[in-house]
């Protein structure tokens, strides 16, 4: 497609220009993902299954799979103008630096004082927290992006929230923790005393660094046994890949402007929130045959999910509480090695992403964290902006892909996602920078010990 001769260094959409509807991708999936299975029954989930545990208007978003565009609510939609539109940014220095032919542009979420796309859910979820008359919500939190994002969307709309944050991440990240109890949340080191989950799983090993597996049933067995208080989530399910399309939407809009179309997008994926909201719209274009453009999801060496994963359903949590779900998965025991920097430490993959991946609609690879902070110093230096580690998964794929048409003479356009920023993991900075930072990958022994513990599920009519 033609482009503009001089592209400015940064466009903003108007508030106007800005989606007034989330876009729900499964209604364009002519096969859908396989169905959450309830454990008790072992049969497929039904929405009233799920009302202990979410919102009611959120449960109604995770089971639909037929209408394509939703309404943003009008509350919502105002606090998203606080921080929304968010920039697309054409990397013109990254180029220069690696020489090369290629385009390279990236949509920045950092934005807003969580540093990273997930308030584009929290706030969805706050409010209808607050819709439904809710008295609190719990949660969990990794590297505490979303902690982060759910407390600021919750001091918003007045509602009490409970984070089980990683134990691992609260020593490494203590400013988090901080940050989130300034916007009045309980933060909670997770595995705790506080929950029957916790208790056992401190009990089997004392010293354990916790897992967001973990954290997650902790926060679910908070929420079903507190009167009127319930449970939300920050990646993986239905409902968050849906709050998060305004990411693609708004780049769709963005390049359309530009008259620019991609022909690789690159997103870190962990649960996949971050990297299904980018591609949306691209992934509309290739299911409906309109376009065709590449589709790279990035994950850590140390966390390979949709690499070294098996296809297959699990349980969503540690505590075997939730719903089983059919993704990509290493167990629901596996436990990322403690080095390992950032978020994108979640065992499973959103059950959509990890149907188009398995049918053939994506790709995936994953990089070592030592090549992922050498990216994310280098884009540091010349972009002025300090990516957060789960960005720079994107920014080390970005780089390669730019590098190869460096070597082939090929100039192709190129979006990623740089989902927030690396300010509260100066820790692993410094790790890197003095060369303590290793990479842990772990062995096919290693995951075969997960794999081991996966539930046996019969077949689903």
């Amino acid at each position: 497609m033609k482009t503009m001769s001089k592209i400015p260094h940064r466009l903003y959409l108007t508030e106007e220009q800005m989606p007034k509807q989330w876009y729900n991708l499964r209604a364009d999936m002519k096969e859908q993902p396989d169905p959450m299975i309830n454990p008790g029954t072992m049969q497929p989930v039904q929405a009233e299954d799920l009302y202990p545990v979410f919102c009611e208007k959120l449960v109604q978003q995770e089971m639909d799979a037929v209408t394509r565009y939703i309404d943003i609510p009008e509350e919502v939609l105002e606090m998203y103008k606080i921080y929304r539109p968010s920039p697309l940014v054409r990397a013109y220095n990254l180029e220069k630096a690696l020489n090369t032919p290629a385009r390279i542009y990236y949509k920045f979420e950092g934005n807003n004082t969580s540093g990273s796309h997930k308030l584009n859910s929290a706030i969805a979820q706050a409010y209808y927290a607050k819709e439904q008359g809710l008295d609190g919500l719990t949660t969990e939190t990794g590297a505490g992006q979303w902690g982060t994002a759910l407390s600021e969307a919750c001091a918003y709309f007045g509602i009490p929230l409970t984070v089980y944050m990683v134990k691992v991440s609260v020593e490494q990240k203590p400013y988090r923790k901080a940050i989130m109890e300034t916007f009045g949340s309980s933060v909670i080191a997770s595995p705790s005393d506080t929950t029957n989950v916790g208790r056992a799983m401190l009990n089997d090993d004392p010293s354990t660094g916790g897992s967001l597996g973990c954290a997650i049933s902790e926060a679910v067995e908070k929420a079903t046994t507190t009167p009127n208080h319930r449970y939300v989530l920050g990646s993986v399910l239905n409902q968050v890949v849906l709050h998060q399309s305004i990411i693609g939407l708004e780049t769709k809009i963005a390049m359309d402007l530009l008259g620019e179309y991609p022909d690789i997008v690159i997103g870190c994926a962990g649960g996949g929130s971050n990297l299904a909201g980018l591609i949306a719209p691209y992934m509309r274009d290739k299911l409906t045959g309109k376009f065709e453009t590449r589709i790279v999801a990035v994950e850590p060496a140390s966390c390979p999910s949709f690499t070294r994963g098996k296809y297959a359903y699990d349980f969503c949590d540690v505590g075997r509480s939730t719903p089983m779900a059919k993704m990509y998965t290493l167990g629901s025991d596996f436990k990322p090695s403690a080095n390992h920097a950032g978020g994108l430490r979640y065992h499973g993959m959103s059950p959509i992403l990890s149907k188009l991946y398995h049918d053939g609609f994506m790709e995936a690879v994953s990089v070592e964290q030592t090549k992922v902070f050498e990216a994310a110093t280098l884009f540091a230096k010349v972009e002025t902006i300090l990516p957060a580690p789960e960005s720079a998964h994107a920014i080390r794929v970005a780089v390669d892909e730019a590098l190869k048409c460096k070597e082939t003479g090929k100039a192709k356009t190129i979006i990623f996602g740089l989902t927030g920023t690396g300010y509260f993991d100066m820790s692993a900075y410094t790790s890197y920078i003095n060369g303590a930072m290793t990479d842990y990958i772990p062995t096919d022994e290693d995951l075969q010990r997960s794999f081991s513990t996966l539930p046996k599920v019969p077949e689903i009519m």
